[in-house]
This record gives C-alpha cells, sequence and structure tokens, in this order.
C-alpha cells in the first residue's frame, strides 16, 4: 500500500503543475522536493523557446536553457512541494480538464 503525504490529498492527475517558461531560471529546487518525481531539469527546445518573452529568451539564454521539465505530470497529487520551494514562483498547480493529456 503506497503511503501519501497528509497534504497530497489527490489522486495522481487530478491537478498538473503547470510551468511559467519566462520566469524559471532552472534552479531546481522543485524536483528533489516532489515525492512523485514529476519534475526534472531539462533543456527547453526550440518550440518551447518560440514561446518565451523578450525578458524569458534572455532569462533562459542566461541560464543554458535549463529549466524544470515535466516528466511524469500524471503523478502529480497536488502536494504543492515543488510550489513552495520555487524562487521564481514560476510553479502552479491546475486541475486537469477531462481528456487532456498531462
Amino acid at each position: 500500500m503506497e503511503t501519501v503525504a497528509p497534504d497530497c490529498q489527490h489522486p495522481p492527475g487530478r491537478f498538473v503543475p503547470r510551468i511559467d517558461r519566462n520566469a524559471c531560471e532552472g534552479k531546481g529546487p522543485c524536483v528533489p522536493a516532489c515525492p512523485y518525481h514529476v519534475l526534472a531539469l531539462g533543456t527547453l527546445d526550440a518550440r518551447q523557446r518560440r514561446g518565451l518573452s523578450l525578458v524569458g529568451r534572455l532569462k533562459a539564454w542566461a541560464h543554458g536553457y535549463r529549466q524544470a521539465q515535466l516528466v511524469a505530470a500524471d503523478l502529480c497529487r497536488a502536494c504543492g512541494a515543488c510550489v513552495r520551494v520555487c524562487p521564481e514562483h514560476a510553479i502552479t498547480l491546475q486541475r486537469s480538464l477531462p481528456g487532456e493529456t498531462p
């Protein structure tokens, strides 16, 4: 039987972490904070870079385009650990829409 922290009261996939690409600086405290291994640090691909604002592009370039990436969004239980530790406040939790693939 899986043990769930008391603040992780939602079933997996009901909420999805959303990362503000213009705010994330890739410092990465969110990665080890997540008990479900939903996030990893990675490099923004060309498609993700195109969607950045001017300031977002400059910040991303300064940090080697390294940012938090969702690797298992369907495992998120909305405990909020990633949100609490993000120094840029770049992560929010949003309810998944019916039929949405995280």
